[in-house]
């Protein structure tokens, strides 16, 4: 088949699974991608293709003697370099390889393994994925395919993640998203992303950056295509058929709050206008659209602009797990670390219980409403060279992840899918937020949604760094 891969993951899974297609002809596609694009897109730390032959392989004989091991059999992902995967280092974007004990599989590369998915490498990323911006001193940057002359952002943590999928190198990337990090890639690659209910899925094998936020996400090409990964994967559905049939069909009386301007004010080259069109048809075609306060996304970025609890979990975690680990990282990221020093537990704990109070609070407002949408990001992705100094970069970083953070630290949900281009030609994404627990019916109001508006390739088009 010419083009499988430019298939929604639900076709192609029938195809394989009816023999009309083969994984090893499906990942040949994918290698020939990522080879098409020369890897100046720095999508991979580790990129693998005799190892994503092998799993292809594996898959077609299995389907070959009738074996259906599960929905992802046979598709091609790709992982961030934070998850154990037998047979790859973890390096977790810093510059040494870590201790065996981080290289033991988790519940959720398990997962992926019993499907006999088809693992295509481990992406780059934010070192131990501390920071939004993309930004790697050990190893560089990925390249976002939306900017052909300037290197601009990908968005992180899981940097590398948004750029396979763009490349075709991938049809499904594995991340994780503690105050942004699946979410803010996916918007700034033109990709759809899914924060999940801290809980729902296991962080065991996953390098831990915040035990109290770290959450497993899905990147995907869609958001059709994020519902069929997150039925594949999550262990609360059981049938993940009967879950996707579930699935509404329009997006008629489903409940969506729109944000106050806490979340829309300082857009900036249209986004907001942007954004608020894709909800305008949304509305027209049977939505039910309220305004909807979320006055605790407030309090929850004044903790995250004071230190948040990220920092001195980290720290916690190198001293304990990586001692003399410090001394390598990243020197942007140097200063708010070893600053931890001087943060009492008293003040700690007062920051945790302000979440806890704060997330408490957000629960209600989502009693008259499905989901409350808001802009992705507020700013188009920058040109990674403007940062020169710890400040500048951790400036920048609060600035992208406004929207973003408060999901995290309210225990809620969220998703993010595209719904245009800005006035400088980099992607729009509109994020729905639902309560904590609530995410079936989340994906369920995404998928309705980007069937009104339609998918990424129909509102964007292909990336120019992309183009054959």
């Amino acid at each position: 088949m010419a083009d499988a891969l430019s298939l929604p993951i639900a076709e192609i899974a029938v195809l394989l699974s009816d023999g009309k297609l083969k994984a090893r002809a499906l990942v040949e596609q994918a290698i020939a991608n990522h080879e098409r694009c020369g890897g100046k897109l720095m999508a991979y730390s580790q990129w693998a293709p005799e190892y994503a032959r092998g799993c292809a392989d594996d898959a077609d004989a299995a389907f070959a003697v009738g074996a259906r091991a599960g929905p992802l059999q046979g598709i091609p992902v790709s992982i961030k370099d934070l998850f154990a995967v037998c047979g790859f280092a973890t390096y977790a974007g810093s510059p040494k390889r870590l201790p065996p004990q981080f290289e033991i599989e988790g519940p959720v590369i398990a997962s992926l393994r019993r499907q006999l998915a088809t693992v295509m490498g481990k992406t780059h990323m934010v070192e131990f994925a501390f920071g939004g911006t993309g930004h790697n001193a050990h190893y560089g940057s990925p390249y976002n395919p939306w900017d052909a002359k300037a290197h601009r952002s990908p968005g992180g943590s899981s940097s590398g993640a948004g750029v396979s999928l763009c490349e075709g190198s991938a049809l499904l990337a594995l991340g994780s998203d503690t105050a942004a990090s699946v979410r803010l890639p996916a918007a700034m690659t033109g990709n759809a992303g899914l924060k999940i209910t801290k809980e729902r899925w296991s962080t065991a094998g996953i390098v831990p950056l915040s035990f109290t936020f770290d959450t497993p996400g899905i990147l995907a090409r869609s958001m059709a295509d994020a519902a069929f990964s997150f039925a594949a994967l999550d262990p609360l559905l059981g049938d993940s058929f009967a879950f996707l049939r579930r699935v509404p069909a329009g997006i008629g009386g489903m409940r969506i709050g729109i944000a106050d301007s806490w979340f829309w004010d300082g857009c900036e080259n249209g986004i907001d206008g942007v954004v608020r069109g894709a909800i305008d048809k949304l509305a027209s075609a049977g939505a039910i659209v309220k305004d909807k306060p979320l006055p605790e996304a407030r309090e929850a970025f004044a903790v995250f602009a004071e230190g948040g609890v990220s920092a001195i979990e980290l720290r916690a975690f190198l001293d304990q797990e990586l001692p003399g680990w410090l001394e390598t990282i990243d020197p942007v990221n140097a200063p708010a670390l070893k600053n931890t020093e001087n943060l009492s537990a008293r003040d700690y704990l007062r920051r945790r219980l302000r979440l806890v109070t704060a997330a408490k609070a957000a629960a209600a407002r989502f009693d008259d409403v499905d989901v409350i949408a808001t802009p992705t990001v507020m700013f188009s992705p920058h040109v990674l060279a403007k940062e020169s100094s710890a400040e500048q970069f951790w400036a920048r970083n609060r600035k992208i992840v406004h929207n973003l953070a408060p999901v995290n630290f309210l225990t809620l949900c969220a998703a993010t899918l595209p719904v245009g281009l800005d006035r400088i030609g980099m992607p729009v994404g509109l994020q729905f937020i639902a309560k904590g627990g609530d995410d079936e019916c989340l994906v369920a109001v995404a998928c309705a949604a980007e069937r009104v508006l339609g998918t990424p390739r129909e509102i964007l088009g292909i990336p120019p760094l992309c183009k054959g």
